[in-house]
Formats: structure tokens, sequence, C-alpha cells
């Protein structure tokens, strides 16, 4: 046990002095003087209500006394903790297009991605993570934070139709590296998930992947979707809604892994829930970087104690003096 502030003791020194004037006070107090005929009555001694007020003053130095000990801080420190963080930054990169809404997953491919994703977000503890969706068009859902809770919150909203339709996976790509090109970290991560072919936008994924290599960033592509017939969006409503229709499911991947090979990262294929969970558990296990040692001093302060002591013994002593204590001056 120590005190972060001891020398809020000094005022400790005041309760001799507060003693000291009290009893001498009460030496020159004027004594009242009584003509009794019988001093039997006196042999019974002092009742309880004097013994009780005479112990008021002890009241009120006491509760002096703890607040001098909660303002001194009393509190226990416990032993430095070595923490070796693993950290990196990390951006998810998740398709939003319409085809995302197909239903060869349960309850459909969007809803698994944000799913898995935001159980690999909980796992990151120390990363500094961002989210970028694209589908015809791109943009940065939420950029880098350290904050998982806003991550997964921001996941939880991506919803199909917010941009044009189509797939630019370059302008995917491109609003990710956006996101990490001034990281200062040394571990740079984008993770790329989509279930279709480039068929959109103005930057080609290779170009887009050629500066991830420049920049040396590792781009992880993930291929969702099964191949065959596949109940998928086939027309969009005027309210938004799609109606939907069996139709032919399946996209060449090539691009994904020649993205992946030249920022020297992996190409993985998700047919199900269960290998996209495995895909993200294997990325996890594949990005740990150390950082340096943090030190930590944990303190648990204790003046709360010794204030509310001091409060009870102030209330104390004022509900005795103005209640059964209480004494008429003529």
């Amino acid at each position: 046990m120590t005190l972060a502030q001891p020398f809020w003791l000094l005022l400790l020194l005041l309760i001799p002095l507060l003693i000291r004037r009290h009893y001498l006070a009460g030496g020159q107090q004027r004594r009242l003087v009584l003509f009794m005929s019988d001093r039997s009555i006196l042999r019974a001694g002092a009742t309880w209500r004097v013994r009780v007020r005479n112990g008021l003053p002890g009241m009120r130095w006491m509760a002096l006394g703890l607040m001098a000990l909660a303002l001194a801080r009393p509190q226990r420190q416990w032993q430095e903790q070595k923490i070796e963080a693993e950290a990196v930054d990390i951006v998810l990169a998740l398709d939003i297009s319409p085809s995302m809404l197909s239903r060869d997953f349960e309850p459909d491919r969007l809803q698994v991605a944000k799913r898995v994703a935001s159980a690999f977000v909980q796992k990151r503890p120390y990363d500094r993570l961002g989210l970028v969706a694209f589908s015809a068009e791109a943009f940065t859902q939420c950029p880098l934070t350290t904050d998982r809770r806003v991550v997964q919150q921001f996941l939880n909203t991506l919803e199909v139709g917010r941009l044009e339709d189509g797939t630019a996976i370059g302008m995917g790509l491109a609003t990710a590296l956006n996101r990490l090109k001034d990281s200062p970290s040394k571990s740079r991560v984008v993770i790329l998930l989509t279930d279709g072919e480039n068929n959109a936008g103005y930057i080609s994924p290779l170009k887009a992947a050629e500066l991830a290599q420049t920049l040396g960033i590792r781009v992880y592509t993930v291929g969702i979707g099964t191949n065959g017939i596949v109940m998928s969006p086939a027309r969009r409503n005027a309210d938004g809604s799609y109606d939907f229709a069996p139709r032919a499911m399946e996209f060449n991947t090539d691009l994904l892994g020649e993205i992946a090979a030249l920022t020297g990262a992996q190409f993985y294929r998700a047919w199900s829930e269960e290998e996209l969970e495995g895909i993200y558990a294997e990325i996890d296990q594949l990005e740990k970087t150390k950082m340096e040692i943090a030190i930590i001093r944990q303190t648990t302060d204790y003046f709360h104690w010794f204030l509310a002591a001091a409060v009870v013994f102030l209330l104390t002593e004022a509900l005795l003096r103005w209640t059964v204590l209480r004494s008429v001056t003529i």
C-alpha cells in the first residue's frame, strides 16, 4: 500500500491543535452552581447522553483524519506486466454487388461474409482495421481504427444497392490501398472478398495489384460462392428490392490468384461458410507481427472508502447533535 499524494497527511497535525483548543475552551466556560439538599441523586453517575455528547468532538476529529487520508490517495500497486502484442494494419475490402445476395449460403453470401469478417475482427484486439465496400464503385465505410466495435457496427450496416451495380475489383483494391499507403505499420494487409469477375471501374485490378506490390502491401483474395444453378437477383424493383430467379453462377478466379501472387499473399476459394471461417482463421495465423514491449503499472485506489467513512462520522455527529443530544441554551 502506498500514498499517491502523502503531503496531505500534514492536515493530521491540525487534530492535536483542535483537541487542545477544545479542552482549553471547556475549562474556561462558566460553571453553573446548583445548591442541593441531597447528593444521593448524583451517585448514579453520568448518563449515556452525557457520555455520547462528550464523544461528539472525537467524531469530528476522526472525520478530519479520514479526509486527510483520502486526499493522500492510498492505493495498492500491482506488479508490472510486460505485454508483447501482435499488430497489423488490415483493410477489409468487401464486395456488395447484387450477386452477393445469392442464396447458395444461408441466408445469402453477403450476410455470411459479414458474420465471418466480424468474428475475425473480434480476434484482432491490437490491430488497426478498416473497411472498404465496392460494387461498380468503391468507398471507405470505416477508416483504420483500433475500435473493433466500430468496425463491426459498420460491417453490420453494409447493404447491397447502395452503389451502382457491377464489380469493380480494381476500384475496391485501390480504395483499400489508399487507406494504407500512409500507414507507419511494418505489416499492411488487404483482405479482398468478391464473388464475381471484374466488369466495371476505371482502375485495372492488376494495376492496383502492382501499386500494392510497390507499397509493400499484401493482398489476400477470397472468392466466395458455389458454381452451378443458384437463386440469385435477376431484377431490381423500383423500391430497391430484388426479384430472384435460378441462374447459372461461376466466375474465373485466375485474376484473384494473380493479384495475391503479385503481392506475396495467397488466394482462397470459399465454397461454404465453414471454408470461409477456415480461410480467415488461416489469415489470422499468417498475419502476426510483434510489437515492441509495453510496460503497464496497474494501481487500485482506496480513497473512496476513507471518504465514505468520514461522511458517515460527520452525518452521525450531526444527527446526534440535533436530535437526541440537542441542548437548549438559556
